[in-house]
């Protein structure tokens, strides 16, 4: 919670600073995080490695630690190339897998989803207050100096992370030898690359219409940086609360049910988000696309339970990279449609993320 406060104090007027304060155009914002998704696929399989084979605890911290010079480089950035190496450290995900594999190693089995997505709701809390005061921070004071906060708070939930337990297991001499041959034995089994395939074509519609949400705001209706921040708020107050209520739904019945509705009420605020400028409406549209920001969450608690605990975390950041690589080029795709019409990414996004809702709940996900 302590950490996403300070992600969320920058994250959601990234795309907006990008192209106003550093004069960039969408298809470079498209590049730029491109490259970060590129960035955050290559280190989930570094991450799956080391965590199976050193102290999770340890992994999860170095993985913040890579977090904290990111929003200084943003800061002192002068033009859109200079932000690649930030964005390139900001794309470092090494608690990927870590975090699901820690999870799933201590975790009620039963209450399994939930504590997926009560997880999720801790990171979705630090979000709720910090987009607006990022906005209004920005406007009163200067957009560099929220970068700096960012960056205070990722070193203070490194600090935080120093009191959890350790979680170290067994040496591969000591792992059997049909699991330690196994690193991407996983993918030739039908269910597992199904999911891959699957998670992987979720995160690309995804992240094809995501980043241009603030700069669709500012464009097409002209919010202020404040209005788009409270959006944010409003948005991730619906993740904390979904989160919840999408976790009991997938313990009490199925998790592709909770899946399947958080695609289907992310369809949904995108129609309200293209044919309404109002602010009231608009909040609803963005509290119930917090939804959707349980998925990844909603995925470690699908692939999470499958996998051999000796090589858990890197069972896990196979679909994970394949996931988020398939995805890094949907922000460039999005930077193009966009620039075309800023109608079509989010369009796109209505039709494709229905279609995946109701391609959840068939037999091809059935536990």
């Amino acid at each position: 919670m302590v950490g996403s406060f300070g992600d969320g104090l920058y994250a959601y007027l990234l795309p907006i600073y990008i192209t106003g304060t550093l004069e960039a155009n969408s298809v470079e914002v498209g590049i730029l995080y491109a490259i970060m998704s590129l960035s955050t696929a290559l280190t989930l399989l570094l991450a799956g490695t080391l965590a199976d084979r050193y102290d999770r605890k340890k992994i999860m911290i170095a993985g913040w630690i890579a977090w904290i010079p990111a929003p200084l480089i943003f800061s002192l950035a002068n033009n859109w190339l200079q932000m690649l190496p930030g964005m390139i450290l900001w794309g470092v995900w090494l608690g990927g897998p870590t975090t699901t594999a820690y999870i799933v190693g201590t975790a009620d089995k039963s209450k399994l989803t939930l504590t997926f997505t009560a997880i999720s709701s801790g990171w979705s809390f630090g979000y709720i207050f910090s987009p607006a005061l990022g906005g209004y921070i920005a406007e009163t004071v200067s957009p560099r100096a929220i970068f700096c906060l960012g960056s205070i708070l990722y070193a203070s939930a490194c600090f935080i992370l120093m009191f959890i337990s350790k979680q170290q297991l067994v040496s591969h001499e000591q792992s059997p030898s049909k699991e330690r041959n196994s690193f991407f034995d996983p993918l030739k089994t039908r269910k597992l690359l199904t999911l891959s395939i699957f998670f992987a074509s979720i995160w690309f519609v995804l992240m094809l219409f995501r980043p241009f949400i603030p700069q669709f705001l500012k464009d097409k209706y002209g919010y202020s940086d404040f209005e788009i921040g409270v959006l944010g708020s409003i948005l991730f107050s619906g993740s904390a609360v979904l989160g919840i209520l999408l976790g009991r739904l997938g313990d009490k019945w199925k998790k592709s049910y909770a899946l399947a509705t958080s695609l289907a009420l992310c369809s949904v605020s995108l129609v309200l988000l293209l044919l309404f400028n109002n602010f009231s409406i608009l909040a609803i549209a963005f509290f119930i696309a917090g939804g959707s920001y349980t998925i990844w969450f909603l995925m470690g608690a699908i692939i999470g339970p499958i996998a051999p605990e000796s090589i858990r975390a890197r069972w896990v950041s196979i679909p994970q990279a394949i996931t988020v690589f398939s995805s890094f080029i949907a922000p460039f795709v999005g930077g193009v449609l966009y620039s075309i019409s800023p109608s079509y990414p989010f369009i796109i996004g209505i039709v494709l993320t229905l279609f995946i809702a109701l391609l959840a709940t068939t037999k091809l996900f059935e536990e």
